[in-house]
């Protein structure tokens, strides 16, 4: 395992198995940590590579469930909520002094770490039934049960897939399957063998009996996803111009500093534990603020904009570097017009029902792209969820028509998460562009209370998957919205983890009275500290100060990353 180097542990909530999958490729790929994924899953049926199909007795979607194939071994199994999978992500030692690692002791001690956290949380006597790997209960006696499924893959001496340990799921769901291939041995739960526990008390136990076996003495980085859900956390809201500010500067209670939020956005935020925040009102830093200077070259940009009937997200999201990068001769096009299917509470982009996209707009960016002479176009949208395929063909689109008109331009995406859909992300990543940016936003607590209808895990899925498909991945994320400074290391880690090749980080600046309160001003100089320690991670650049955006310094940040040996080739004028 890798010495010195922390073990990186998430709990993550709910994610659907694809978007765990293509995040644990990522991990194993490209990281040197160790990592401990922590998470529930919908309802889904799992094939390993020797199942047999015959054991999948109905249909998944008769049941509710999807169904995938997995590259681990083993049969067919059920996952669930209720149930915790775990996925360590770990560097094994050679065996015996080789180089080869040890799979049978691995597992053995995959196996311990369940029996002793079955022990801690009330359920002592499991142990291990000859001939089939898992942990069972009443494993010496008349009626072995199963409790945890356990089925891994050690590919270049790191481990993938993990374990799936019955907390309490709806055991019912395994009736429809035969069980690892097991057609005359039951299966059961913590809860069914009589211990009433949650899975929270569940997921601390392991935790512990995990660093105990493989942290060996080394730091143990543990961050979770919010563990509080509710399905009415997704209402919408739309901006506006609020309540109006109150007329002091201070760090106030939240229930001040968020008045005029929605109460299921103070709700996200206190149960992420936010309890403060500047009001609205409150004087920025002088280092917090642009300096407003219209140009020429910002008039000219402008009504290139306004004749071809585009959209800038500078300008729908009021981004303070606009003055700065119109006058640069840089813009970012935001396709699919300006109304979002999402509700995120930082975001001034309009929340109303979207309209159909214009079959034009891709004519009309590349036609955009050639008057103003640009050597880099950033490409960016509204998350389009209403369209089947999230967006990606505009984006497809876009692409192909400024490389006709423009074929010396280097193209830069921002794109949503398309539901974390495999076949609409291929279609973005088909497109070739030269930068893959999608945002990661925040770090993992605060995820469902900035963006309620997005993923901390799916969002590391794609990049995971962009950079897979071979492109140069690129993120983002915001500071002073309640976050720690070690929970931003974290969140570099993270991205470094699944590859991103550039990240930027700015302050959250608060758009409206509306949207979510900033917490905190981050100075100058825990900026360059948060650039300095991603880099020194292996991120190859990292773009960060109180005014930086997403596409902020893009040109400039592709050109950097470019004096890296087998990154993107040396950038044209522009």
């Amino acid at each position: 395992m890798a010495d010195g180097r922390p073990l990186h542990v998430r709990w993550l909530g709910g994610v659907r198995y694809r978007d765990a999958l293509a995040l644990q490729h990522g991990l194993h790929r490209h990281g040197a940590d160790d990592h401990l994924l922590l998470l529930e899953h919908p309802h889904v049926y799992t094939l390993g590579v020797r199942a047999d199909l015959a054991h999948l007795l109905v249909p998944p979607t008769d049941v509710g469930a999807e169904l995938a194939k997995a590259d681990r071994g083993g049969d067919i199994t059920y996952h669930g909520p209720g149930q915790l999978v775990g996925y360590p992500i770990l560097t094994l030692p050679g065996k015996g002094g080789g180089s080869k690692p040890d799979s049978a002791a691995y597992v053995h001690g995959l196996e311990q770490v369940v029996i002793d956290t079955l022990a801690d949380v009330g359920l002592p006597g499991a142990g291990r039934l000859d001939g089939y790997p898992g942990v069972w209960v009443d494993s010496g006696g008349s009626d072995p049960r199963k409790i945890c499924a356990i089925g891994v893959r050690i590919s270049r001496g790191r481990t993938l897939h993990g374990f799936a340990l019955n907390v309490d799921p709806d055991l019912s769901m395994f009736d429809h399957i035969v069980p690892c291939g097991i057609p005359d041995k039951a299966v059961t739960s913590i809860v069914a063998e009589g211990v009433e526990v949650d899975l929270r008390t569940v997921v601390d136990a392991f935790v512990a009996r995990a660093a105990a076996r493989w942290a060996l003495g080394r730091p143990v980085e543990r961050h979770d996803v919010v563990w509080r859900h509710h399905a009415s956390d997704l209402a919408p809201f739309s901006r506006g111009e609020g309540p109006g500010a109150l007329d002091q500067a201070e760090v106030v209670p939240l229930s001040d500093a968020a008045r005029g939020t929605s109460t299921h956005a103070r709700n996200r935020l206190t149960e992420a534990g936010v309890t403060e925040g500047l009001t609205i009102s409150a004087r920025k830093p002088s280092y917090a603020k642009a300096k407003v200077k219209i140009t020429p070259e910002y008039g000219r940009l402008k009504r290139t904009m306004r004749d071809l009937d585009l959209v800038t997200v500078c300008e729908e999201a009021g981004c303070p570097n606009i003055f700065e990068c119109w006058a640069d001769g840089t813009a970012t096009f935001m396709l699919n017009g300006d109304r979002c299917t999402r509700a995120c509470g930082f975001c001034l982009v309009d929340t109303r029902k979207p309209l159909p996209p214009d079959p034009a707009e891709p004519v009309h960016v590349a036609e955009a792209v050639a008057r103003m002479g640009l050597g880099y176009a950033v490409l960016t949208c509204v998350a389009r969820d209403d369209l089947p395929d999230g967006g990606a063909g505009q984006f497809a689109a876009t692409i192909a028509a400024i490389r006709s008109r423009n074929p010396a331009a280097r193209i830069e995406t921002l794109i949503s998460d398309c539901k974390g859909d495999p076949d609409s992300l291929r279609i973005v990543f088909d497109a070739g562009p030269d930068v893959l940016n999608h945002n990661v936003e925040t770090v993992a607590r605060l995820q469902r209370a900035v963006r309620p209808s997005a993923s901390y895990a799916r969002s590391l899925a794609v990049l995971a998957r962009a950079k897979a498909a071979g492109l140069t991945t690129k993120s983002s994320l915001m500071v002073g919205i309640g976050e720690t400074d070690d929970e931003v290391l974290a969140t570099l880690a993270d991205l470094r983890g699944v590859g991103v090749d550039i990240v930027t980080i700015g302050q959250y600046l608060r758009p409206t009275s509306h949207h979510l309160p900033v917490t905190r001003w981050v100075t100058p100089e825990q900026f360059d500290a948060f650039a300095e320690a991603g880099e020194a991670m292996g991120i190859g650049h990292v773009e960060a100060s109180p005014l930086t955006r997403s596409s902020y310094h893009a040109r400039q940040a592709a050109a950097a990353l470019a004096a890296t040996p087998g990154e993107l080739a040396k950038e044209p004028a522009s």
